[in-house]
């Protein structure tokens, strides 16, 4: 199955999991939405994710969400640049996330990193 925004996707996937407060949700590998998560592992947003391997050759990503006395530990994740509408900003110039309480998900020339980095 073809995605138009495979990124946007994987957002929705892991919002609506955890609306139902599941611990574990499955989403199509990538190595683009695996960098992503590792920068969420890292952060300490999710607790863990593993690359799975199906049987038709195609992989899928098993993330293990965090919660913190009940509630998601994510408590709003969007998306801002999107397929149809590019956001390209400069590195001294990231708007800092709820205060500083949150981070940013950057993708640049070096890779896949949070804005702190």
């Amino acid at each position: 199955m073809t995605f138009a925004d495979p990124i946007g996707d994987m957002i929705s996937r892991i919002r609506n999991a955890q609306e139902r407060l599941l611990n574990i949700v499955k989403i199509p590998s990538s190595k683009f939405r695996e960098k992503i998560l590792n920068v969420l592992k890292q952060e300490g947003y999710i607790a863990d994710y593993k690359l799975l391997s199906d049987s038709n050759n195609r992989g899928s990503l098993s993330v293990d969400l965090k919660y913190n006395n009940g509630l998601p530990v994510i408590t709003e994740i969007k998306r801002i640049s999107k397929p149809g509408r590019r956001i390209y900003i400069k590195a001294n110039s990231i708007p800092r996330i709820q205060s500083g309480l949150g981070i940013a998900v950057v993708s640049t020339s070096m890779g896949i990193m949070s804005d702190n980095e």
